[in-house]
C-alpha cells in the first residue's frame, strides 16, 4: 500500500537538510543509512575544514558532526561559524562521554551532545528536538556532569525541584504558585535560588542551560 500522495508531498516538503562530518568510514556509512531515514544528507565531510566549506555553501538545516577530526577538530569549526554569526543547529555525534567536554560543547554554541554508543533512535529524537528548538544531551551525561561539577544541587528541595520542572514546561510564576499552593514569592525565591546555582540571569536562560544538562528528561 502507498502513502497518499498529498501526505508524500508534504513528507518530501519537510525533509531537513543535513550537513554530517566523521572521518571513520564505517561510521559514517551506519549513520548516513540512519539519517537517510528522515533527511537530507546536503554533504558529507571527513575532516573538520571540508565541513567548515559545506556548511558555508550549502546552507544546511542541521550539522551533525564528530568532535575528533583531522586538520580542525568539530569544536573548532563550531567555534568559527558562532563567531562568523552562522546559527545553524549544530549537533556533536561522537564517543567522548567526558561530561565536562559536553558541557564545553553545550558553552560554545552546541545544540545537541550524543554519544555514539547511544546513536539510533536516540539520535533521531535528539535531532528532532534541536529542529524544533531545543537542546538535548545524552541524559547519562547531563546526570554526570551535575553530580561532578553542580554539586549543590542535591541541596534542593524537593520543592524546589518541582518549582524547576513546572518552569521547564513553560508555566509562569503565577501560574506555578497556585498549582502548588505557594505564593508567588516564594516561588520567585525558589528560582532565584536555582539560577544562582546554574549561573544563568534570567528564565529563558535557565531552561536553556537546564536542557542542555538534562535536567528536564
Amino acid at each position: 500500500m502507498y502513502p497518499d500522495s498529498d501526505d508524500n508531498d508534504v513528507m518530501c516538503a519537510t525533509r531537513a537538510r543535513v550537513v554530517f562530518a566523521d572521518d571513520h568510514r564505517m561510521v559514517a556509512e551506519g549513520i548516513t543509512r540512519l539519517l537517510d531515514e528522515r533527511y537530507d544528507l546536503a554533504a558529507l565531510a571527513q575532516d573538520g575544514h571540508a565541513l567548515l566549506a559545506h556548511v558555508r555553501s550549502e546552507d544546511p538545516d542541521l550539522v551533525l558532526s564528530d568532535i575528533n577530526m583531522p586538520g580542525c577538530n568539530g569544536l573548532d569549526v563550531l567555534k568559527i561559524l558562532r563567531a562568523e554569526g552562522n546559527t545553524v543547529p549544530f549537533v556533536f555525534l561522537t564517543m567522548h562521554a567526558e561530561p565536562a567536554l559536553a558541557a564545553a560543547a553545550m558553552r560554545s554554541g552546541a545544540n545537541g551532545y550524543v554519544l555514539k554508543l547511544a546513536a539510533g533512535e536516540e539520535l533521531l529524537l535528539a535531532l528532532q528536538q534541536v529542529l524544533e528548538g531545543r537542546s538535548y544531551v545524552t541524559p547519562s551525561l547531563g546526570a554526570r556532569y551535575l553530580r561532578g561539577h553542580l554539586g549543590e544541587l542535591h541541596e534542593l528541595t524537593p520543592k524546589q525541584r518541582e518549582v524547576l520542572r513546572l518552569v521547564g514546561t513553560g508555566l509562569r510564576s503565577k501560574q506555578i504558585a497556585a498549582q502548588l499552593g505557594l505564593s508567588v514569592r516564594t516561588v520567585e525565591a525558589h528560582k532565584y535560588t536555582i539560577m544562582q546555582i546554574l549561573d544563568v540571569h534570567s528564565t529563558l536562560e535557565l531552561v536553556r542551560r537546564s536542557e542542555e544538562l538534562g535536567l528536564f528528561f
